[in-house]
């Protein structure tokens, strides 16, 4: 159970929250349920008894994020041969997601996590820096969900090239 201290500094209580709310590996993953690209819901307990690769990313369409989904595709064969699902979130509306997913041919899943309780509930939701600027955002981070719903693997700093061959590395 999540205790909440009273703090009188608005930072420091973010800073307690972030640190008790952080998963770990051997964690139970949190469940979820969003709207997808292709107009369907998925839910963690529909792929239960699957290793689930659950990818956080930034945006849909955005150099970074095109280079790491493009990649997750090009291994999308390898996947599921080992039995995985692959499963891409960010906080883009579904209609995004159709449009990116079509332009690249992504065969895999996109939610939509508009709400941002997916991103809140995994501790990837946060303060980013971009050229001075700070701003809340996805974090680009990775979770490998094992068939008995615990995470076995956490990739905290993603390179989005590299990250899918790493990813099936574990598997």
């Amino acid at each position: 159970m999540l205790e909440i201290r009273v703090h009188p500094c608005p930072s420091v209580v973010k800073k307690i929250m972030a640190k008790e709310m952080r998963l770990k590996e051997g964690d139970v993953a949190p469940g979820f349920s969003a709207a997808t690209n292709g107009g369907s819901r998925v839910s963690l307990a529909d792929v239960e008894g699957k290793n689930v690769v659950l990818y956080f990313y930034p945006k849909d369409d955005t150099p970074g994020c095109t280079r790491e989904a493009c990649a997750f595709r090009d291994h999308f064969a390898v996947f599921t041969k080992r039995g995985a699902v692959v499963l891409g979130v960010s906080t883009d509306p579904a209609k995004s997601h159709d449009k990116f997913a079509a332009k690249y041919k992504l065969p895999f899943t996109l939610l939509a996590d508009e709400d941002k309780k997916i991103v809140t509930a995994y501790g990837v939701w946060g303060e980013k820096s971009f050229m001075g600027r700070k701003y809340l955002g996805t974090h680009r981070v990775t979770f490998l969900i094992g068939p008995d719903g615990r995470i076995k693997k956490i990739w905290p700093k993603v390179k989005p090239e590299e990250h899918a061959a790493e990813v099936l590395a574990a598997l």
